[in-house]
């Protein structure tokens, strides 16, 4: 197998891939026996004048012999390597049945594989999930957003799936992990798109990713795991050797001896209770700000100039950093929703919280992102759940100053940038439902975060001419980027700090930071549970 690297492909190129394929190893088209995309990205930097292209890594599969007169010929060529064609064989694990089943807690990302893992090994793991399955889920969110009431334990943050369910569903992640493969495989078979295999910036979307959600629920099933809704972990029993029982429900006691906690980040009577049972937790940095929307066409045109709206290209995306020269605090755009929503994403009641969704299409033509800014322990005090309450704080501001029925405060850029509020001269629609009311967002954020993102926008402006228009929709409060507190575990075991038997993993513990992230820390997480096992022979 020969792999091509950085082949940059003007967009409206017509030709074959196995026709690029060939032209670039210099071969005729009919030599090549197969083409398989590794990665494809957009290059939308217009270098002296250059067109927008697709960048591929190619794998290309020839002749034996033919393969290594390529090789031969092009060996000071950087971007042509051969490869082997075998997929690296991991040491396999038996199925290792227990004496007392494996709990999962919490099904999203991190749970859900953790759960999977489990299972393939033959460990039939229970897991409980506080929420609702994902399609009564979608209907309890449904209501929430048309102005019914909000379900504490059914609602953007928890259930079926996690609060990546209700997300633009992106799986790019700055880890570089072996396990990403099988998290993608285990995507894709569950009903993902193929080209998730490959796109640099790969996304599955709300509509779905419930599908997918739904049915590695039934792959776990069929392997033999439980998975149970409505079922919320209010209490542990730990002794002397470690953890001994989980409390359902603050009534039903179940018994084990191990117990894989990926919570979330909005779980936080849950972190409340392992602190008070001694659970050992830290304060951790975190972000957070408010939405900001545009035209999706404003984005496509900003960056793809004259090329914008051709159905050859995706829509377009952005990502902004800024750092206050002053006080040395960051700034950036944060999961950014091109053709998406913004969307009442509370889990707790009198509280406003906000978040980014899109479908797989991503076709609503309005982009948001959230505009983040950094908070550091020393903000907000040095006690382990304090960031929480900070959070809790905000998010109250915002629900009195939205008018206390749920509907977020929202302020044009202009009138955040000159001090004033109540412009309603919107350069679009605000999508937050169930609906929004003009405001200064400056009452419900401190005066680090607003400043920071007043020193921010007309630095994104010049970045992207346009991005701080007077009448860009700005939309509070965005808290939940990530936890703001850590369970302590051990690197190597995965296993919480003198906790023997619990395992905290994803993002509610503070150890990823998006889907796939979380995805591959649970699987982490039940693979170091699975090899630790096999070696002492407890199984």
């Amino acid at each position: 197998m020969i792999r091509i690297r950085n082949l940059a492909v003007p967009f409206t190129e017509t030709a074959s891939l196995e026709d690029l394929a060939a032209k670039r190893l210099r071969l005729p088209p009919q030599q090549i026996a197969g083409v398989v995309i590794v990665r494809k990205a957009v290059d939308a930097r217009r270098y002296h004048g250059a067109p927008i292209n697709f960048v591929y890594m190619l794998d290309v599969k020839l002749d034996k012999k033919l393969e290594k007169k390529v090789l031969q010929k092009l060996r000071r060529d950087r971007n042509v390597e051969g490869i082997s064609s075998e997929a690296p064989k991991a040491v396999p694990l038996p199925n290792l049945p227990l004496e007392k089943r494996p709990v999962v807690v919490g099904f999203g990302p991190a749970g859900m594989f953790a759960a999977l893992t489990l299972a393939r090994h033959g460990c039939e793991p229970i897991v409980l999930e506080r929420g609702h399955d994902v399609d009564t889920r979608h209907e309890d969110i449904q209501k929430f957003w048309r102005g019914g009431a909000l379900n504490v334990q059914s609602n953007v943050q928890f259930g079926e799936g996690g609060a990546g369910t209700f997300s633009d569903g992106k799986l790019t992640t700055r880890i570089n992990d072996v396990h990403m493969k099988d998290v993608i495989e285990a995507f894709v078979a569950a009903g993902a798109p193929e080209e998730i295999r490959y796109l640099h910036k790969p996304h599955i979307g709300t509509d779905i990713l419930r599908t997918v959600v739904r049915n590695i629920r039934k792959e776990i099933i069929r392997l033999g795991g439980t998975v149970r809704f409505g079922a919320q972990v209010t209490d542990v029993e730990l002794g002397a050797e470690g953890l001994e029982a989980v409390i359902i429900n603050d009534g039903e006691r179940l018994e084990t001896d191990v117990a894989f906690f990926g919570i979330g980040h909005s779980a936080r009577d849950t972190y409340h209770m392992l602190l008070e049972r001694g659970v050992a937790m830290e304060a951790k940095p975190f972000a957070m700000g408010v939405r900001i929307e545009h035209p999706q066409e404003f984005i496509d045109r900003a960056q793809y100039g004259e090329d914008a709206g051709n159905p050859r290209l995706p829509v377009a995306d952005y990502a902004l950093t800024y750092k206050d020269p002053a006080t040395g605090r960051g700034a950036y755009s944060f999961c950014m929703c091109p053709g998406g929503f913004v969307v009442a994403a509370a889990s707790e009641k009198d509280r406003v919280v906000t978040n980014g969704m899109s479908n797989y299409k991503r076709d609503s033509g309005i982009a948001n992102s959230a505009l983040l800014v950094q908070v550091a322990p020393a903000d907000f005090g040095q006690e382990v759940l304090s960031g929480m309450h900070l959070q809790q704080k905000l998010e109250s501001l915002a629900f009195d100053l939205g008018g206390r029925n749920y509907f977020a405060p929202v302020q044009t850029v202009g009138d955040f940038l000159k001090g004033t509020s109540g412009s309603q001269d919107f350069l679009t629609k605000p999508t937050y439902a169930p609906g929004v009311t003009p405001a200064d967002l400056h009452r419900c954020l401190p005066d680090f975060i607003t400043k920071t993102l007043a020193g921010a926008l007309p630095y994104f402006d010049r970045k992207i001419s346009g991005f701080a228009d007077a009448g860009a929709v700005m939309t509070g409060v965005e808290t939940r980027s990530s936890a703001p507190c850590r369970i302590r575990r051990d690197r190597a075991t995965f296993v919480a700090e003198a906790t023997p038997g619990l395992y905290p993993m994803g993002e509610g513990a503070g150890y990823a930071g998006g889907i796939m992230s979380a995805a591959v820390d649970g699987m982490k997480a039940a693979l170091a549970f699975l090899a630790e096992n096999v070696h002492t022979n407890k199984m």
